[in-house]
């Protein structure tokens, strides 16, 4: 029997034997039109960004089967990395991500949602979970973003590993990709951009 595990704003999350489908919900206030061609565009998106992050080497739930709104995949029996992180394996699942990341960007590939909640811990290895605002692109200012999207949700999430963390996952980034002096640059600028909001 299908199991609903969670309500997103853009899909709901099934289980059932050992499958997770994912399924992109109608949105009301958008033309049906508009809505079926955004829907089936996303999902096909989604499974073909997932199945060329595993073919990376990127621990990501495998793809079992693409219908027009959703997607069936691998459920990755664990944890999320937001209920396990503490002092003790900070470093470790800090460098695990900051190269799966690098492995990313290196290929184009943006995350989109870089969170704690969307890497999921199994036997000690990250399987990272959720490409639905994921999308490919060479710019060096959406990789950046995506740090900083990471950044800011270590900061609300996990204010008090946030600086051990982000530290271990930027240094285990820049070792495995060549170009991510530009993007470290870019991602001071933005920080900098929202100071100046701020004020």
């Amino acid at each position: 029997m299908k199991k609903l595990l969670r309500t997103g704003a853009e899909a709901k999350i099934y289980s059932e034997n050992g499958i997770l489908s994912k399924e992109r919900v109608k949105k009301e206030y958008r033309i049906d039109a508009i809505d079926e061609l955004l829907r089936k565009r996303r999902t096909k998106a989604e499974a073909k960004l997932l199945e060329k992050a595993r073919a990376l080497g990127v621990l990501v739930p495998r793809v079992l089967g693409v219908e027009k709104y959703s997607i069936e995949m691998e459920l990755i029996d664990g944890t999320r990395l937001k209920d396990v992180l503490d002092k003790g394996n900070a470093l470790l699942f800090a460098k695990k991500l900051g190269r799966m990341i690098a492995v990313l960007h290196k290929n184009d590939i943006i995350h989109g949602d870089i969170t704690t909640s969307n890497a999921v811990v199994n036997k000690n290895e990250i399987y990272l979970v959720d490409f639905g605002l994921g999308y490919v692109s060479r710019g060096v200012e959406d990789k950046a973003v995506d740090l900083h999207l990471l950044e800011s949700a270590l900061e609300s999430t996990h204010s008090k590993l946030k600086d051990k963390f982000f530290g271990a996952f930027c240094e285990s980034y820049k070792k495995e990709y060549a170009d991510s002096k530009k993007v470290f640059a870019r991602l001071e600028e933005i920080r900098q951009r929202g100071r100046y909001v701020e004020r």
